[in-house]
């Protein structure tokens, strides 16, 4: 290797300096300046020239005195000689004066010299104040960071050796400044995390992509610090270090930690409260609050409520409560096995000792915190089962509600966990709280409505009559538990000669009040059907009663209604509906063999108590052995879905082959099991959304021979023809012990339509369980019965009616009226 001969052998050349790098000095802008003894000026630096703006030419051969700004006194410079020569250096401030003519204010350092020769000179270094004076304020906040932060601070070389320490970081380590200068993060943090630290902090030395907000464990396990790095590089971008800023945020990882906490505990609340608000079932209510807080908050849990709650019965006095057998409803697992099924077996009736923790909160309504299952003995099968899986911390928490405890809730935790304190009580407390209180609406909602379905199926029809040509058959399902007791019910309705009624109605709204409604509304139709009205005409009389029907005078009655009677003796049926739902006919084709079930189309009308809207009926004819389908809306509505599609549903179940032909029963079964899967035959649990009324009526006609019927021209001889027809109609029947009071009455009847109504009259005659004789005209205004004088021939017809019948009445039709009355067979 050669070398250049110009420079002494050994040293290392220095590069020359590039134009763009840029060192501290150039900040500073140090001027220098040579004087002689007498303060001449012989050396002029450029950086001089470039603070001051005199040109070499200019300043050198100058005094410095002729620079000086004005105001400083003669004396100046010969203090600034004295002191040089007394101390061999002076520093100051001078203010000079730039060539522009501004004062510029300088620090000032100068030396006295000698050089070889002996002569003396002085060497002067010049640099601006303001900018002297930043900097020192930079290093001096830069000396209090270090000395007053709460931040540790520490300054790591290109090697990632420690150069400066703060005290607070020293103390985080349980050192001293000293004992840290030259160490690595691998010589400082603990073995676990300082390999994977100090290769962090490589990367920010590489790629100078700082690290923010690290948080770490402390060489205790208990503290925790969050660290910062950042890479640090001169004013030329060199890169000269990494600073390390290090936070002891132990407090701060405690207090969210503690806020974490009480999060995930209110979050546990909340989802126990909207989980258990809808439920009014004590059975559902209890297994979802075990399933809630395992292994949420437990590892163990058992829900274990009275007999009397868990049964719908009153609650036992306080003095029955420790011998009160409990039923556990409520069960949950972290896992299962053996000793769960032994010490969580759900449905178990148990019987608390005298005494014991359980007894004793059950008693007097105070939780319980067992440190230890040790004090329960292990005498009983299922300690020594919770002992088996580990069980080391026990909670016993009342259900209390209202003053009254309904039962416990017995919350475990085993294993490594960590065992209940008194916060987790308070905790459990609240849960256990919220959910006594479900637990008792639950109750309460069971006696409400148990009440309610008691009171509506007492006011339902007990029995349904089977009259002549009519069988029947019924269901009557209660809406789902959730869903409060409706008003819905049915009624069949025997009548006169034979003929029957058919009700099927809905009070609007639902519970006590409008199950009472309800059976206020079926005495009034019942009652207006024993007047023999017509359909259109009954609902025009409940329309105008409803609000003496109403619960109280502010109620409005809100009712729909469908009203149907058949006569076998004719076969037809006239029917009429208040804002209900068409009933369904089913028809056979002889041809086919085939069922068709179609909606009667009847005219709407609008529901009872909305008034002033007329009702119409419709009367059609009624083929042999048609099944007519009377229902309420629970039937075939769903939320969501038209009501149509519903009914179109019930129409293709009618439908299918073999439904329609088979026993009455089954039809009603396969309706209900059809259109609400939930509910089984006669309304299994858990049952539709609303209550369903059902009726289904399959229509014959009466046997051939048992009817007759005759009109009469209105001439003097019409009682006579009818007194002769109506006696061999009843020989032909073998009726011979009914004939002379049967006649005497038809002639009766005949001969005052002959005098007040002037037209035909028509005379019927139906048998039946009894016999029915009908008298009609064309005189709209029905008769009414009279007290005669003695001597007067007139005014004793009806009564005569009224004495000799088991009973008579009057109809009104669309061409007159009816006079009918019945007598029994003999």
């Amino acid at each position: 290797m050669t070398t250049n001969p110009s420079e002494p052998s050994g040293l290392t050349p220095v590069p020359p300096a590039r134009s763009d790098e840029r060192s501290l000095l150039d900040v500073l802008r140090v001027a220098i300046i040579m004087l002689d003894e007498r303060g001449t000026i012989r050396l002029w630096s450029p950086m001089a020239r470039e603070l001051l703006g005199w040109h070499d030419r200019d300043a050198v051969g100058r005094r410095l005195t002729e620079l000086l700004a004005p105001g400083h006194a003669p004396a100046t410079v010969g203090r600034i000689h004295a002191t040089l020569r007394q101390r061999r250096h002076w520093r100051g401030r001078l203010r000079l004066r730039h060539r522009d003519g501004h004062i510029i204010p300088l620090e000032g350092r100068a030396a006295l010299l000698l050089d070889a020769g002996g002569t003396p000179f002085i060497l002067a270094n010049l640099v601006e104040t303001s900018r002297m004076t930043g900097i020192e304020q930079d290093l001096a906040a830069f000396d209090a960071l270090f000395t007053a932060s709460a931040l540790g601070i520490g300054i790591f070389d290109t090697e990632q050796r420690l150069v400066r320490v703060n005290e607070t970081l020293a103390r985080m380590h349980d050192a001293t400044p000293d004992d840290l200068l030259g160490k690595t993060l691998l010589d400082i943090l603990p073995a676990p995390t300082a390999p994977r630290i100090h290769a962090m902090q490589s990367d920010v030395l590489r790629t100078g992509n700082p690290v923010t907000d690290l948080v770490v464990q402390a060489g205790d396990g208990v503290r925790a610090h969050s660290m910062s790095f950042g890479r640090l590089t001169d004013r030329d971008g060199r890169t000269v270090g990494v600073s390390s800023t290090v936070m002891d945020v132990t407090a701060r990882r405690e207090a969210l930690a503690r806020i974490e906490r009480a999060r995930q505990r209110l979050a546990m609340l909340d989802d126990i409260g909207s989980s258990l608000g809808d439920l009014l079932d004590v059975h559902l209510i209890a297994g979802s609050l075990a399933q809630l807080l395992v292994p949420r908050f437990a590892d163990y849990t058992a829900v274990e409520l009275l007999a009397p709650v868990a049964e719908g019965n009153d609650l036992p006095s306080a003095e029955q409560l420790p011998d009160t057998p409990v039923l556990q409803l409520g069960t949950a697992a972290k896992q299962h096995s053996a000793q769960t099924d032994t010490a969580l077996e759900a449905g178990e009736t148990i019987t608390f000792e005298p005494g014991s923790p359980f007894s004793t909160v059950l008693r007097t309504g105070h939780p319980m915190l067992i440190d230890s299952l040790a004090t329960l003995g292990s005498d009983s099968p299922k300690v020594r089962a919770a002992l088996d899986l580990g069980v080391h911390s026990m909670l016993i928490l009342p259900l209390r509600a209202r003053g009254t405890v309904l039962g416990l809730i017995i919350l475990t935790r085993a294993g490594q966990r960590a065992a209940f304190d008194r916060e987790d009580q308070a905790l459990a407390m609240e849960v256990a709280g919220r959910a006594a209180i479900s637990l008792d609406n639950a109750r309460l909602y069971a006696r409400e409505r148990e009440s309610a379905l008691t009171l509506q199926r007492s006011l339902l029809p007990q029995s349904v009559p089977q009259p002549p040509g009519v069988a029947v058959s019924h269901r009557y399902v209660p809406g789902s538990v959730g869903t409060e007791v409706g008003g819905d019910w049915f009624d069949v309705i025997p009548l006169a000669g034979g003929r029957v009624a058919f009700v099927v109605g809905d009070v609007m709204g639902h519970g006590l009040r409008a199950a009472a409604t309800m059976g206020r509304l079926r005495t009034a139709v019942r009652t207006l059907a024993g007047l023999e009205l017509a359909p259109a005409e009954l609902l025009r009389r409940v329309d105008d009663l409803s609000e003496d029907l109403a619960q109280a005078p502010d109620d409005q009655l809100w009712a729909t209604c469908l009203y149907a009677v058949y006569d076998p003796a004719s076969r037809e049926c006239v029917l009429a509906k208040a804002g209900h739902l068409p009933p369904v006919l089913l028809t056979r084709d002889d041809a086919t063999g085939l069922w068709s079930a179609d909606p009667l189309d009847l005219p709407s009308g609008a529901p009872l108590g909305v008034g002033g809207v007329p009702f119409e009926e419709r009367r059609i004819t009624v083929p042999e052995g048609s099944v007519l389908v009377l229902y309420t809306d629970g039937l075939i509505e769903t939320r969501g879905e038209s009501i149509t599609v519903g009914l179109e549903r019930l129409c293709t179940l009618l439908s299918e082959r073999g439904t329609p032909g088979g026993p009455l029963d089954e039809l009603c079964d396969r309706i209900v099991e059809g259109l609400t899967p939930d509910a089984g035959p006669g309304g299994g649990a858990p049952g539709p959304s609303d209550d369903i009324a059902l009726l289904a009526a399959r229509l014959h006609g009466l046997p051939e021979g048992n009817a007759a019927e005759w009109i009469f021209a209105p001439e003097p001889h019409a009682p006579r023809k009818a007194r002769r027809a109506v006696r061999r109609a009843l020989l032909d029947w073998d009726l011979e012990p009914l004939v002379d009071t049967t006649v005497l009455l038809v002639s009766e009847l005949v001969t005052n339509s002959l005098r007040y109504a002037h037209g035909p009259v028509g005379v019927r005659m139906v048998r039946g369980t009894s016999l029915l004789v009908e008298v009609s005209d064309l005189l709209p205004d029905p008769p009414h019965e009279r007290t005669s004088a003695l001597l007067e021939e007139g005014g004793r017809g009806l009564r005569l009616v009224a004495r000799q019948s088991r009973r008579w009445g009057t109809r009104q039709g669309a061409d007159g009226k009816t006079v009918w009355f019945e007598l029994l067979l003999p």
